[in-house]
């Protein structure tokens, strides 16, 4: 966003939740709303004209109760521009957006509720972040993630994926993992970290088994650089989230899991700037013996519902 929108979206002032006739201003068409989702044509599927159906008309009411003015809708329309042009291929602003407004949380609690009424209770899902990469490399079991991090905790990560319902190894499935660095950047953020520092795909063994080093994980502000952050500074909310590290599991013939894993000891878990920690997603580091190349050990199995 240029100089003179930020000065602009600084000026933003909330208007005060209104009276309840606020939805009825004075001179506006009663049926304009319902026009706008009438003009919806036949060819469009079923689900589509639900879900924009609903939109409209909560958009609609929202600004008509908010007596939202030009001015404010515009302000509105330059910060999806500014997260639009933020985002590239490392870095997902319009999702940063979301996620401090819990919405990408709250989509993720649905998704996997939805799922459990189903049946499917496997390892509990999590939102993916801004910080995806889909090209992380493919490393050999037993390898490290960590390079030029020399102030961080080595972690030996292992673990099984399973089948939930039969509780039988799966060979084969992938992990890709992520994480943060000590200074609270991941490596397309700094330039002094080598490119995917922290962050790898590992394949399971036929026991269903992987392993791999990596850091135990630091909290760190999300960035308020952009969008995300001026939300936030508007909100008067803090920035941090907890200690947390990344996954997503695939294997044939399951579904995949995105989620993330967060440190119990992290003060923040109770307040995290995305809403994001589930209790079952909290895990123990504990001191490991008898392991050269690292001082602690997290043992993490996932469970995937096949399809």
């Amino acid at each position: 966003m240029a100089p003179s929108a930020t000065a602009e979206f600084d000026a933003l002032k909330p208007t005060p939740h209104g009276a309840d006739n606020t939805n009825n201003i004075e001179g506006l068409d009663p049926k304009f709303t319902a026009n706008v989702i009438n003009a919806i044509g036949p060819k469009a599927s079923p689900r589509v004209r639900q879900v924009f159906s609903s939109m409209i008309q909560h958009i609609h009411d929202f600004a008509r109760e908010n007596q939202i003015t030009v001015d404010e809708w515009m302000q509105g329309v330059q910060l999806m521009n500014w997260a639009g042009k933020m985002s590239d291929e490392k870095r997902n602003e319009g999702q940063l957006v979301c996620d401090v407004l819990g919405l990408e949380s709250l989509v993720d609690a649905i998704t996997f509720k939805l799922a459990s009424q189903a049946g499917d209770t496997a390892t509990a899902s999590a939102i993916l972040g801004p910080f995806f990469r889909h090209d992380a490399p493919l490393l050999e079991n037993e390898s490290s993630i960590v390079h030029g991090v020399d102030d961080g905790e080595v972690t030996y990560m292992h673990g099984r994926v399973i089948d939930m319902k039969t509780n039988k190894p799966i060979a084969n499935a992938y992990i890709d993992v992520w994480q943060a660095s000590t200074n609270g950047l991941y490596e397309q953020q700094d330039e002094n970290q080598v490119e995917h520092n922290l962050r790898g795909k590992f394949k399971t063994d036929a026991d269903g088994r992987y392993a791999y080093y990596c850091l135990r994980p630091t909290p760190y502000p999300v960035p308020n650089d952009g969008p995300a952050g001026k939300i936030l500074e508007l909100l008067d909310r803090h920035p941090m989230r907890p200690a947390h590290i990344h996954l997503i599991v695939v294997a044939e013939g399951y579904k995949p899991v995105t989620t993330q894993i967060f440190d119990r000891i992290d003060p923040h878990l109770t307040d995290d700037s995305v809403f994001a920690v589930k209790d079952s997603l909290i895990v123990d580091f504990v001191p490991i013996k008898n392991n050269p190349k690292a001082t602690l050990e997290l043992e993490y199995n996932i469970a995937l519902v096949p399809n």
